[in-house]
């Protein structure tokens, strides 16, 4: 069972059961230029919130080596947010203040508006590395289960070449199970790692 705050903000209830940290292991399984790449990683993952309208994500992993030998692998941080048009009540671009103040805060009703036809809610996850890749995924959050594909990766001039992912995020059992899937130096989309992470306590 999971406690959830009865705090949040309407706009992350629907990615309520992610909030808190993980921690546990997965497996890198990818063929990239006719190597196979496998190996066991350690995975810290790290869903918060500030009072936004929003969801904090930050992300380190550990390539796991013999004994107590970790090597570091790619960090990542970013936001998830329910996909809706911005309005005169939200902050930004950059440093810009709101047009109009809002009376009353974002409602359920707002939120649920915002329901697809599918019985989900349109998410936009922004993600950046610590190698310079950023990427933006767009996808569905349907109850416990999110799918992701990203819609665009920019990347600095030295970063390795990364062209398009998939991301899927599940609770079963009490765990958060994942998958990605990359094209990455010259392949196609195929899969790449996966974890089961444990809330930590």
């Amino acid at each position: 069972m999971i406690d959830l705050p009865t705090d949040l903000p309407a706009d992350i209830v629907p990615l309520s059961w992610l909030l808190g940290v993980w921690e546990g292991t997965g497996v890198i399984d990818h063929e990239v230029g006719g190597t196979h790449v496998t190996g066991e990683f350690a995975h810290r993952v790290s869903f918060s919130h500030d009072g936004g309208d929003y969801v904090n994500y930050a992300a380190s992993a550990w390539l796991l080596g013999e004994g107590e030998a970790r090597t570091p692998l790619v960090a990542e941080t970013g936001y998830w947010r329910l996909a809706r048009p911005a309005d005169e009540f939200d902050a930004g671009p950059a440093l810009l203040p709101p047009l109009a103040a809002r009376e009353t805060r974002r409602t359920a009703d707002d939120v649920e508006a915002l329901r697809s036809a599918e019985g989900g809610f349109e998410l936009e996850v922004a993600i950046v590395h610590s190698d310079g890749i950023s990427e933006l995924y767009l996808g569905q959050v349907r109850g416990p289960r999110i799918d992701l594909a990203t819609d665009a990766i920019v990347r600095p001039s030295g970063a390795k070449a990364y062209t398009a992912a998939t991301r899927m995020y599940g609770l079963v059992d009490g765990h958060l199970l994942w998958a990605w899937d990359i094209a990455a130096l010259g392949g196609t989309l195929a899969s790449h790692a996966s974890a089961r992470l444990a809330r930590a306590e």
